[in-house]
């Protein structure tokens, strides 16, 4: 048996863990940090194929040290679209190519005309294709890659250089990618044609740089050791105690607080009770006087870090519009979520970053802030989509929101002169406000779409309807638009934000 004090970064072996049915197993686990506390040795460790929020420090008695893998020895780590590597080597730690491929952008039809009945029995298609994409040559568009702002990134604790352009907040699919100094100009010309399970790599084969517009991109050159690891233990919000689920860039001196206390309505952090206390008083005796809105968005990032993996965070949040959903009691506002949008997306993003903090998850919450995004973008008179690859989470929040939105759409049509209902692509798209790839996206993964005497029809079986019934039942959450009171800003002819 190997000794404890063998035991070094990078190395892999089974951990014991209790999974959701409080059952014990021992998945594959890589040694991220190791600590000693009094003579203790604790080991961070990272689950693979786990979500990084499972990670944990575990003492020597859960790890299987009979099966341990030591890293590869390795002269020099290689470098990746040449920039260099900030991982330590250790088994199998490249990801195969074929896995990075696996994305692919949806064909996009310029006009197809579905057709959907009720069946009450599925019926069979002759000769047909059922799973057959909706695709053909003569209707592809070309997807052409954005061309990416690049800017500079840098820490809270680290003061901006005067010659770096100040950048925004955003979520990002994976960790950031080297960065590199401002270009000048802000404005961007792309077309963005991307689905959930899009490659961030260029077709040409050449590295893009990385976008700095808001979120969900994945990039990965600084996924370090460091920002792989919780660095805060818990935070005190209101009445809630919150455990993070990944790294934050708080100030450094306060990731050794077993406690991080946060205003509930500033979201200002402080080191201890007192200096929340005291932070209080001076809001209660100076009549809750507005705070610097820069301040709180800053804050809310900081806060939202902790709970989205896919995520950098960056000085200028002047570039976003913030929309912050809270619960009204007798002591006032109590943050719930939020959700982040450009000002200007020359992509038609209508979210960069969506959050529902974990008290508040499984509530209808998340659906509700979608909902909400989708209505400022039917007012604005545009399609809109959020930025991908999604996290799981959302990937899952937004398939469950598009699936129930389209089928009621679809269940609302009445026929014509006895005949079946019939809906374009671009009719869902325009009713709904959602974009036409995440609209067939959906339809493909409900499994409407079948191929009969050479057309596209829908068919919706008992299974699907009887579903969606019983999920609208759950769905008390809703939206009335009649209350929205909003007027779009054409935000490109403002000179400064």
């Amino acid at each position: 048996m190997k000794a404890e004090g063998e035991i070094i970064e990078g190395c892999r072996l089974p951990v014991l863990r209790r999974n959701q049915d409080n059952e014990d197993e021992w998945p594959l686990a890589e040694i991220l940090s190791v600590k000693d506390i009094s003579g203790r040795k604790l080991f961070y460790v990272h689950y693979i194929d786990f979500n990084k929020r499972l990670d944990e420090w575990v003492t020597h008695e859960r790890l299987d040290l009979k099966k341990i893998q030591f890293p590869k020895k390795e002269a020099k780590t290689p470098t990746k679209n040449g920039l260099p590597g900030s991982r330590p080597g250790s088994p199998e730690r490249e990801v195969p190519a074929s896995a990075q491929a696996s994305g692919k952008t949806l064909p996009i039809p310029v006009q197809i005309t579905l057709r959907f009945n009720l069946p009450k029995e599925r019926e069979a298609i002759p000769g047909g294709e059922p799973d057959q994409p909706l695709s053909s040559s003569s209707c592809l568009q070309p997807n052409h890659r954005s061309t990416k702002r690049k800017v500079e990134v840098v820490s809270p604790a680290t003061p901006v250089p005067s010659e770096t352009a100040p950048a925004s907040v955003f979520p990002q699919n994976g960790s950031a990618r080297r960065a590199v100094a401002a270009q000048p100009g802000r404005k961007r010309k792309s077309n963005c044609l991307g689905t959930d399970e899009d490659s961030q790599d260029s077709s040409d084969g050449i590295p893009s740089a990385p976008r700095m517009t808001g979120s969900l991109v994945s990039d990965r050159s600084h996924d370090d050791i460091v920002t792989r690891m919780k660095n805060i233990e818990c935070i005190e919000l209101g009445r809630h105690r919150l455990k993070p689920w990944y790294f934050s860039p708080y100030p450094q001196e306060l990731t050794t607080l077993p406690v991080l206390y946060l205003c509930e309505f500033c979201l200002k952090y402080g080191r201890s009770l007192k200096c929340l206390q005291r932070h209080s008083t001076k809001k209660v005796l100076s009549g809750y006087r507005p705070f610097p809105l820069q301040s709180y968005s800053q804050n809310l990032c900081l806060l939202a870090k902790c709970f989205l993996d896919h995520k950098t965070l960056y000085y200028d949040t002047d570039p976003f519009l913030f929309y912050v959903m809270t619960e009204y009691d007798c002591k006032g506002f109590h943050i719930v979520g939020y959700f982040s949008k450009e000002k200007e997306s020359t992509e038609d993003y209508n979210v960069a970053c969506i959050l529902t903090l974990p008290p508040y998850q499984r509530r209808g919450y998340g659906k509700l802030l979608i909902e909400f995004s989708y209505e400022l973008s039917k007012v604005e008179g545009k399609t809109g989509t959020p930025e991908k690859p999604l996290s799981d989470l959302g990937l899952l929040s937004y398939r469950s929101y598009w699936s129930q939105t389209i089928l009621e759409i679809l269940m609302g049509l009445k026929s014509e002169s006895g005949e079946r209902p019939q809906i374009t692509i671009n009719e869902i798209s325009e009713i709904t406000s959602i974009k036409k790839e995440d609209v067939i996206s959906t339809l493909q993964y409900l499994n409407l779409i079948n191929y009969y005497k050479g057309q596209y029809i829908l068919t919706l079986s008992e299974d699907i309807v009887d579903g969606h019934e019983r999920a609208m039942l759950k769905r008390l959450l809703r939206i009335d638009s009649k209350c929205l009171h909003f007027t779009p800003k054409d935000w490109s002819k403002r000179g400064k934000w």
